[in-house]
């Protein structure tokens, strides 16, 4: 047996989670599939100064330098040689070009809206956390109709946008991510975190939460081997719906016991 069907056939259930207090959601590639615009707007910019002899980069270059890294990172692995501030120009650049293309392009991941209606029902507490620049995730919640679900307004717990960098490897960093999470008053034992890279993954279960892993475009090696404890296509994808019913199982077990 593969070490990938061994673990499908021992996937973690996130039934301990009971009772669910709330649902994380990242943004890029988690909300929506954005790496194919990210990865376009890199190769036409770097290819207009003439980065890699101007070979355009390919896709493989473009997971392994650049999806799912913060903009400090990105500048530092590209621009060795340049000043920050020439290579953060660069980035911000691309952005303004990512949310040119992002305003015509974006979709939501196939059955967002069906999640999106199970917490509302449910009157779960949600947040959206990442590490795009704010301009970027405002946009796409926007396009994605998601305003009225994720909303700016800081005292309300429900609709607090947390805006972060990863990674956060170290325990530390796991902990300043989790306490800014945290403050509008959930605990993150109980709740789950949505997300596409191995990195966020990895800072979600060094924070002691539950990953789920969407595998939009990352290979599904690297988030079973992040920790995440399901993986999963999309949120149509049978397995995540098995899972939440497991999940009200144990919590009306719960509620059961403490009568």
């Amino acid at each position: 047996m593969s070490d990938l069907t061994s673990y499908h056939a021992a996937e973690s259930s996130i039934s301990g989670l009971a009772p669910l207090e709330a649902i994380l959601f990242d943004v890029d590639g988690t909300l929506c599939d954005s790496d194919p615009m990210h990865y376009h707007a890199f190769r036409e910019m770097l290819l207009e100064i003439g980065y890699n002899n101007s070979v355009p980069i390919t896709e493989e270059d473009f997971i392994e330098k650049i999806a799912g890294k913060n903009s400090e990172d990105i500048a530092r692995t590209l621009f060795p040689d340049w000043d920050r501030e020439k290579a953060m120009k660069f980035i911000d650049d691309k952005e303004a070009m990512f949310r040119k293309l992002a305003s015509k392009q974006l979709k939501a991941i196939d059955g967002l809206y069906k999640l999106q209606k199970w917490i509302e029902d449910r009157g779960l507490k949600h947040a959206a956390v990442t590490n795009a620049p704010r301009p970027n995730a405002e946009l796409i919640i926007l396009t994605l109709g998601l305003s009225d679900f994720f909303q700016h307004v800081s005292t309300h717990w429900c609709s607090m946008l947390v805006f972060l960098s990863k990674p956060y490897h170290s325990r530390q960093s796991s902990f300043t991510m989790f306490v800014l999470v945290k403050s509008p008053n959930f605990s993150y034992f109980h709740s789950l975190f949505l997300k596409d890279s191995a990195s966020g993954i990895k800072a979600g279960v060094a924070a002691g939460m539950t990953v789920v892993g969407v595998m939009t475009r990352n290979p599904e090696k690297s988030l079973k081997d992040a920790g995440a404890s399901l993986l999963i296509k999309d949120y149509n994808d049978p397995k995540l719906w098995k899972a939440l019913k497991d999940l009200e199982r144990a919590e009306a077990t719960l509620k059961k016991a403490d009568v």
